[in-house]
């Protein structure tokens, strides 16, 4: 069997880089306090306080595990960026295109390198 560096994020692997949050942290905690919201996630771990570049990726585990509820006020703007990094489900990504798509979404939200232009 041949090297594939395309793996899936493992249970270890990080998914909040501020807080050193992993995916078996995250997992845990929707698996054990079943909460009714993903936010209730940032409450606890502190994961998508940082940066917010998780944020999606916690969306999605809560919706895996807990189920998914959305009232209409509790809709997530579109914050206008959009990569496969961070919009994959965590089965099917690969961890260091994780890590590297978060490094450009930091670049282009706090770096200064908008790359839409001024906004008026």
């Amino acid at each position: 069997m041949g090297y594939n560096p395309s793996m899936a994020i493992g249970p270890d692997d990080t998914i909040c880089f501020c807080f050193d949050v992993s995916l078996r942290k995250v997992q845990n905690f929707c698996q054990h306090e079943k909460p009714k919201a993903a936010s209730q996630i940032s409450e606890c771990l502190s994961a998508g306080t940082g940066c917010a570049w998780c944020i999606p990726m916690l969306h999605k585990i809560h919706g895996q595990l807990c189920g998914q509820y959305k009232p209409w006020w509790r809709q997530q703007p579109d914050d206008g960026y959009h990569s496969p990094e961070r919009d994959a489900d965590s089965a099917t990504l690969d961890a260091d295109a994780y890590a590297s798509g978060r490094e450009e979404y930091l670049k282009r939200t706090r770096g200064g390198q908008d790359t839409q232009g001024p906004k008026e």
